[in-house]
């Protein structure tokens, strides 16, 4: 017999399949009575589908089913790799092949069609359908179905009982409430973008807490990129202005460092961040996996995908998206790492002339916040005759009343 050794074939060939069962109630004894069968999704351009796979095993006794996707799916899947190997016992040389587990549960026949033939074919087109989603069909499906199911009703009992409680709600409420509360619901909600709010605070840096905008870990990593602002010299700042490379808030801020090393180190690791922010909230959609570039400590890069992109399906393959949604999130976050670098009070039109938004929309924002809006004078060298938007975070906090077609609303009426 010759030496022994093992060539890796990574995926297997189409026609064949590396898999591995487990049997959740119990081990298998003798499996030369098996039959094995092995479905795949035939939407092979979704990236979502077309590794999905449903295996199913007959033996004398039960039926067994086990599936790659789904809410019982294995998590160990996701965690570990399986290989197979095969070895040819006459030239000792073993071909090593990826594999995948399934965990085959017994099938019921509560859970099967009924065995007689011309009872299935007595059903109907959508009964038939409504089978191969009970069996086959993803969660999404099988929500859909059980929902469409619960409400079918007949339409007279449907229709008294909307009347009934339309006539409760309109005597507890009365008219003008109803009518107050739908003119509210129409209106844009952009408070669920926005930071934690602790509206129970005793002081201004505990509304908006500076670990839910940045962790111990995303702060930590801030230290290397940040080192070159810390003791920036006005040469510098000049030459970073006529590049381009900071937004003119980060580069009015660094004219104005504090004396403290530990103070400068803490605000050039949170100008470093909001600029970071502003910058890639310019960006529609996101190409690659390190938007920010290799300087971007990489736990910053994966903060900015997962927390301000949006995932969307587009010609076989998923995005992120920067959408309006995303873009007032970044906002309301640049905003609040604005507060904590000027002691809760900020410039918000040259955060608005940074990140390109309209006027409105950022006072809109920041009202949302429960931020009180006043007017001062710019800062010197930036048109200092001109008027400027000044956000302030104090406590109490002010109620936050939504402009829009309510208040035309009001006036109208």
């Amino acid at each position: 017999m010759a030496a022994a050794s093992w060539c890796y074939r990574g995926e297997p060939q189409e026609e064949q399949s590396a898999l591995l069962v487990q049997f959740s109630n119990g081990k298998l004894q003798n499996s030369e009575n098996m039959d094995f069968t092995l479905y795949k999704n035939q939407d092979a351009t979704n990236p979502r589908k077309k590794h999905q796979r449903i295996l199913t095993s007959e033996t004398d006794r039960l039926s067994y089913v086990g599936r790659n996707f789904g809410s019982g799916v294995l998590k160990c899947n996701s965690l570990c790799r399986y290989f197979v190997g095969v070895l040819d016992k006459d030239s000792g040389q073993m071909e090593v092949y990826n594999a995948e587990l399934f965990n085959m549960q017994p099938l019921l026949s509560g859970d099967l069609i009924d065995d007689d033939p011309s009872d299935y074919q007595n059903k109907s087109y959508r009964e038939k359908v409504d089978s191969c989603i009970e069996a086959f069909g993803t969660n999404k499906q099988k929500r859909a179905l059980n929902s469409r199911r619960m409400n079918q009703v007949g339409s007279e009992t449907l229709n008294v009982a909307v009347m009934k409680a339309a006539e409760n709600i309109i005597e507890a409420k009365g008219v003008a409430a109803l009518v107050n509360d739908a003119a509210q619901d129409d209106l844009p909600d952009v408070s669920i973008f926005l930071p934690p709010c602790h509206e129970d605070a005793d002081k201004p840096e505990n509304v908006y807490r500076f670990d839910d905008l940045l962790s111990p870990a995303e702060y930590e990593a801030l230290q290397t990129p940040a080192a070159a602002l810390v003791n920036m010299t006005p040469e510098e700042i000049l030459k970073k202005a006529d590049e381009k490379s900071h937004c003119s808030f980060v580069l009015e801020e660094l004219k104005s460092m504090p004396l403290s090393e530990e103070s400068r180190d803490h605000k050039a690791r949170c100008l470093w961040f909001l600029n970071a922010l502003i910058k890639f909230s310019f960006q529609k959609v996101i190409k690659k996996k390190y938007p920010m570039g290799p300087d971007c400590p990489p736990i910053i890069n994966r903060k900015l995908m997962k927390n301000f992109t949006a995932l969307t399906y587009n010609n076989g393959s998923i995005q992120n998206l920067i959408s309006a949604s995303m873009k007032a999130k970044i906002t309301a976050y640049v905003i609040a790492l604005a507060l904590h670098i000027n002691n809760f009070q900020t410039d918000l039109t040259m955060l608005q002339r940074d990140m390109r938004l309209r006027e409105n929309r950022m006072v809109e924002i920041a009202k949302a916040m429960r931020l009180k809006i006043s007017k001062r004078k710019g800062p010197s060298g930036l048109l200092a005759d001109e008027e400027h938007k000044l956000a302030t975070l104090s406590l109490p906090l002010p109620s936050y009343r939504p402009s829009g077609r309510q208040q035309k609303r009001k006036k109208m009426s």
